[in-house]
């Protein structure tokens, strides 16, 4: 028998380990053998194979027997491929592996264990304390997917969907894998604090009682404070931009528009107490082929000079600066780090009160928590959509986004292919407990929208088409610019 290629060796395990079999090196001959029959339907022959040995009934040790034609097709293999433990579905569906490795386990527990916590205290979820007798829609408890073989009946489980295979997605949780999906339940702000008393999972430490109500006090007298938030703020030359006409003129209009907005509150007279600056602050993505990034450093130094020319705004101002996906940085996974020190050490020469933070980054005015995240979401999250969202209740893709977000508990709910995360800084992505405020600044159309007593709103793109908002935290009042004007 022919040793099979390199290349024919792993797609084979490749295949068969995302079907849940592993591969004896005699089991695995005998599976090249079977498609060198086929040279030219390999994948087609591979997948009936697969399908056929999912039919095969499962002996103890978890093996799977190989029957019928095609155990004369794999000769000796028999006994060879070694099936993990399954959760049949349906029967016009396959059955998925119930284990994983490390890194998958690490995929799935690390958001599981969180909302698994909150959806075991929701009185739905939840398993009675007493034998009473209760309707299928009295009590919905949580069981998993393991527990399911030999079942009947409706079940309920929690699970995160993931794509084992090409077109196919599942919805699996620590243990199995199975067909439907849901929502888990929002919990309450105050019903997850009571719950966590003496845990701060903002960050900033533990606030006593005794400063809690003092800062109550302070919050409320702080009626002026005002923060203006700004998303998409270019400030790369146009002479960069020769070539492209449209792009020259945005970046002249966007700096142009940034001195009208500046002059305009520096003339107030209680000026805002923050401004809060996020990317991108180019119009070109700094990658590799980005060569401009000391062009980009003096033009950090120009808006320095722009924003120290306006006194009181220097004086009584802070700036907030949040990089954007395609700033400069070590890699694009989230969370994002500050701003090279290069790039803004020529602006802080000019405003030394401005603070460069991370992409989130989370803001704690007095007694509230507010969170910043500077990303093209919608577009991202629409794109890896795999069910259409219901229009029963609305129609309004941010809407949608919020919704999601706020019920996965998680600013940035995608899977590692589509955005890297790094593990260890996971936290910086949850919601939980859901803060006050969520500012999303995203490429999408400017809107607001509040949901579940949580104030969500994108600012919109300011390079594009000069919008911007002006919240007041102490009252949740929103103001959004619509072109040239504020309403």
């Amino acid at each position: 028998m022919a040793t099979p290629s390199a290349a024919t060796r792993k797609k084979l395990q490749r295949k068969f380990r995302l079907r849940g079999f592993t591969l004896k090196v005699d089991a695995l001959e005998e599976a090249a053998a079977f498609l060198a029959r086929f040279p030219d339907a390999e994948d087609d022959a591979l997948d009936l194979l697969l399908d056929e040995l999912d039919k095969e009934p499962r002996g103890g040790g978890g093996r799977c027997g190989v029957s019928g034609g095609h155990q004369r097709a794999l000769g000796a293999a028999g006994g060879g491929f070694v099936r993990r433990a399954t959760v049949p579905l349906r029967s016009n569906q396959e059955s998925i592996p119930a284990d994983y490795s490390s890194m998958e386990k690490l995929e799935i527990k690390q958001p599981y264990t969180g909302i698994g916590i909150r959806l075991a205290r929701d009185k739905y979820f939840s398993k009675p304390a007493f034998d009473t007798v209760m309707t299928e829609d009295d009590n919905c408890e949580i069981t998993s997917i393991q527990s399911l073989i030999g079942c009947t009946g409706r079940r309920w489980i929690m699970g995160v969907i993931s794509q084992l295979e090409e077109r196919q997605f599942y919805l699996e949780d620590l243990t199995g894998a199975v067909n439907t999906c849901g929502f888990p339940p929002l919990e309450d702000r105050e019903a997850s604090l009571s719950m966590l008393m003496g845990l701060d999972f903002f960050g900033g430490g533990v606030i006593a009682a005794e400063e809690t109500v003092r800062l109550s006090t302070l919050e409320k007298k702080a009626m002026n404070d005002m923060f203006v938030i700004l998303s998409d703020v270019w400030l790369d030359s146009s002479e960069l931009f020769s070539r492209d006409v449209q792009m020259c003129y945005l970046v002249e209009k966007t700096m142009e528009k940034l001195g009208v907005v500046l002059d305009g509150y520096d003339s107030v007279e209680a000026v805002p107490s923050l401004f809060v600056l996020m990317g991108n602050f180019c119009s070109r993505p700094c990658n590799l082929a980005f060569n401009s990034f000391e062009e980009l450093r003096l033009q950090f130094g120009k808006l320095g000079e722009m924003i120290a020319a306006r006194s009181r705004l220097k004086e009584h101002s802070r700036f907030l600066f949040i990089p954007g996906p395609e700033d400069a940085g070590p890699s694009k996974a989230l969370p994002r780090c500050t701003l090279p020190k290069y790039l803004t050490e020529e602006l802080q020469k000019h405003i030394p009160n401005a603070i460069f933070v991370s992409n989130p980054c989370r803001v704690k005015f007095y007694t509230q928590e507010i969170v910043f995240f500077q990303q093209d979401l919608l577009y991202r999250m629409r794109r890896s959509c795999l069910i259409p969202p219901t229009t029963e209740e609305t129609s309004d893709p941010f809407e949608h986004l919020v919704a999601t977000i706020t019920h996965q508990s998680h600013l940035c709910p995608l899977p590692l292919t589509v955005q890297p995360i790094i593990w260890n800084y996971d936290h910086c992505l949850r919601l939980y407990p859901t803060p006050h405020t969520i500012v999303l600044g995203d490429k999408s159309e400017q809107k607001a929208f509040k949901y579940a007593g949580i104030t969500c709103f994108n600012p919109g793109s300011f390079a594009n088409d000069s919008s911007f908002a002006a919240y007041r935290p102490c009252t949740k009042e929103l103001e959004v610019s619509i072109g040239n004007g504020v309403v």
